[in-house]
This record gives C-alpha cells, sequence and structure tokens, in this order.
C-alpha cells in the first residue's frame, strides 16, 4: 500500500511553483518559468524518495500555459534530459505519480470550445507523464463534467467524447465521483461502459452518495474496473473541515479516524491518495501508523514538530517526551494523537514567545551583535502586540538559512 499526497510539498525549501500573467507570458519567460519549475518536482521528488513517500500528484501548473496556444514552446522536447532525469527518480524508487486537471477541463460540456480545450487539456496532461517516460500506471484524474439539466444527456456526451479522444490519452484516463453531479453508482456505470478503472473519494461519497454499503464495499467495487496494466487500485481519501462548508478538506489528517478507515478495508493492494491541507504532513503520518513499529522514524518526526507543539501546548511537549523515553510502549498512533491534540490548542503570547526563544538558541553563539539586538527587539515588539508572530518567525527563519541549520529549516514550525 502507497499513501501520498497532493500537489503541493508542506515546509520544504524550493519546491514551490511559479506562474505569471498572461501578459507576460513571453518564451523567455515561460522557459526561465518551466526551467525553475522542473527544479522543484525534481526537489520533491527528492523529498518523496528521502521520507519513504510513493504516491504523489504532480501539479497541473507545472508547465504555465501548459495547454494553451499562449504556450509554443516544445518543452518537452527543451528540457527532454531533466524530464527523463526525473521520471528515472520515480520509476527506480517505486513511486507512482498522477496528475489532476482542474475544474475547467469539462469533457461532457455542451459548449464545443469548452470541450475543444479540456481535449488539450488531457493532451497536455499526457504529454508530462509521458515526457516523463512513465507507464500508463500513472494517472490523470477527471471528474465526469456538469449535468447541465439533463444527466441523461450530458453522460451520453462524455461517452460520445471520450470515444473521440487519443489513444495515449484514453490509457493514462481515470475518472472520479464528485460531490454535486456524479454519484460513486454513476460513475461506475461509464467506467464499466467504457473500461475506465474508477477512483472512489470517501468525502465526495458522504456528500452526493448512493445506496449500496460502506466504504469498504463501493471500494471492492470500483476495484473490478482496474486490470493489471493500470497498476493497483487508486481511491482518494479526505475528512471534512467542521468549520468550512461541506467538501471542505481537514487541514490534517485526523489519524484514529484514518485508521478505523484502513482496517475496515482489509485490504494491502491499494493507493491512497490524501486530499488534506498538510499535504506531505500528512502521507508521513498515516504511513507511519500502518507500518511496523519504528522508533527511528518517530524520533525525526519529532524532531520536526517538536516546536510547532511547544507552541501549541507546553504541556502535550512534555506528554510527546515522557512518550517517546518510553521506548518499549511508544507507539505511532499514540504519537500522532498527542501531536495533533496539541496542534488544536490556540497559540498564546507565553507559549509562542517560549518557543521562539528555544529556537533562537541555536543562534546565539554564532549571531552577530546586531542579529541579537534585532531578536530581542523583534521578541519585544511581538509581545507588545507591535508585530505579528509571522515576522518573528520569518527573521528566525532567515537566520536558520543563514547558518544552514537544517535541524531547523527541516522543522515544521516554520510552515504554519
Amino acid at each position: 500500500m502507497r499513501i501520498g499526497y497532493a500537489c503541493i510539498t508542506v515546509g520544504v525549501p524550493y519546491t514551490g511553483l511559479k506562474s505569471c500573467i498572461l501578459k507576460n507570458a513571453s518564451e523567455e519567460k515561460l522557459a526561465s518559468l518551466i526551467a525553475y519549475n522542473l527544479n522543484s518536482l525534481e526537489n520533491i521528488i527528492d523529498y518523496n524518495i528521502e521520507n519513504g513517500i510513493k504516491l504523489f500528484r504532480i501539479s497541473s501548473d507545472l508547465i504555465p500555459f501548459g495547454s494553451s496556444p499562449v504556450n509554443s514552446i516544445l518543452w518537452w522536447e527543451m528540457f527532454a534530459p531533466q524530464l527523463a532525469a526525473i521520471g528515472r527518480k520515480i520509476m527506480n524508487s517505486g513511486m507512482r505519480v498522477s496528475m489532476h486537471p482542474g475544474q475547467y477541463t469539462v469533457l461532457n460540456s455542451p459548449s464545443p470550445d469548452v470541450v475543444a480545450r479540456a481535449k488539450e487539456d488531457l493532451i497536455y496532461h499526457t504529454r508530462v507523464l509521458d515526457s516523463l517516460g512513465l507507464d500508463e500506471a500513472h494517472k490523470i484524474v477527471l471528474h465526469i463534467g456538469g449535468v447541465y439539466n439533463d444527466k441523461a444527456e450530458a453522460t451520453e456526451r462524455f461517452i460520445a467524447q471520450y470515444d473521440e479522444l487519443d489513444s495515449p490519452v484514453k490509457q493514462r484516463l481515470v475518472i472520479e465521483n464528485d460531490d454535486k453531479c456524479y454519484t460513486i453508482c454513476d460513475v461506475l456505470k461509464i467506467g464499466k461502459q467504457l473500461h475506465i478503472p474508477v477512483i472512489y473519494d470517501n468525502l465526495h461519497h458522504q456528500l452526493n452518495p448512493c445506496e449500496g454499503g460502506s466504504d469498504a464495499d463501493w471500494i471492492l467495487k470500483c476495484k473490478t474496473t482496474w486490470t493489471s496494466k493500470d497498476g493497483p487500485q487508486k481511491i482518494h481519501y479526505a475528512q471534512q473541515d467542521g468549520e468550512k462548508k461541506p467538501g471542505s478538506h481537514s487541514a490534517t489528517i485526523h489519524i484514529n479516524d484514518f485508521v478505523r478507515f484502513y482496517e475496515a478495508l482489509g485490504r494491502q493492494d491499494i493507493d491512497i491518495m490524501l486530499e488534506t491541507k498538510d499535504k506531505n504532513l500528512s502521507a508521513i503520518k498515516c504511513s507511519n501508523c500502518i507500518s511496523p513499529p519504528n522508533l527511528r522514524a518517530l524520533e525525526v518526526e519529532w524532531s520536526r514538530y517538536k516546536y510547532s507543539v511547544l507552541e501549541h501546548s507546553p504541556a502535550d511537549y512534555v506528554e510527546v517526551r515522557k512518550l517517546m523515553a518510553n521506548r518499549n510502549d511508544c507507539t505511532a498512533l499514540d504519537f500522532y494523537t498527542i501531536v495533533e491534540n496539541a496542534l488544536l490548542s490556540p497559540i498564546n503570547i507565553g507559549n509562542s514567545t517560549n518557543a521562539a526563544q528555544h529556537v533562537w538558541g541555536y543562534f546565539k553563539d554564532d549571531a552577530t551583535s546586531k542579529e541579537k539586538e534585532d531578536f530581542a527587539e523583534k521578541l519585544k515588539a511581538y509581545q507588545q502586540g507591535k508585530l505579528v508572530l509571522s515576522s518573528l518567525k520569518g527573521f528566525l527563519m532567515q537566520m536558520a538559512i543563514k547558518y544552514q541549520l537544517a535541524y531547523l529549516l527541516n522543522a515544521y514550525y516554520f510552515s504554519e
């Protein structure tokens, strides 16, 4: 079983993507942006390999204006060596990647222009995966689209437009239930008719259900649409953010709920793409909790979480230290349960000051007199309400970069 995340890597330097507005999209500008984004993608892949993450969704924004005539660069030729090198890293590590076009890629639209743009977008996504040298187990995920006041007719349009797609696109395409229009029953019917693998999304099913059983039951039904050439069955897993509108993904994957979901599956031959705001953080958490006990992995995670936990809840900080000291009884589930509880606690000035001073402790012997004065002034301004916490932490991050303290740069403290 592989557990992964989508598009953005939280708390990892040099992994962001860049774009530009239309009027600035010259060939020179686009070439520069593509080079930057491919370097970021390679950094993400390296991070995933280092952290044992073997499932990842590549952002559709990798190539700016990738499916638009605005971008006339033959980027797949210009950057062929780097694309091939990234692809080799993916394949050699056993990683599986995917892409997921956005809401404007609608194959069943009644508008010919919208459909034409959707087809171009699917060609672009296919070209990315082909340029990486990946086989058809690396998929492109697509929703069926809109209903347009007549679901039966809209479904027929999807089928007709799918039939016109190029073979390389068809080989990669998989379809997914959504939270408003097409239930898993609808999508399974289409998938079986067209021989397209079906992805089950649990949160979409909660919001747009059809009768037929539990999550595990529906996942088993979807398995029948996957063949050996498609790779292991893949699903999407998300949790509702209780404070936002229906369909909003939670800030993190709450581990006890995930473990219950995982145990109900009773299977290992499945890949789970997490859809959550903290991305790679949840992927590592969930992987650690379903893997054999690995205290070293938890020690690494504690080194990343400790100052975030201290900032939110000193009491939970002490609890984690006690847990880690009791090596024989320290479980990943217990560890992450305490960490999650801590991060739910609101930050106050006293706790955040304490954490900032702990972090500053790494620099105090090497910092210049001016840096010491700057920190003291910024800390005082923060305590007096004249400076926001993000500015104080930004100063500390710049110090970590200057003094190349990898321990701090790898911490989640700066990602909040």
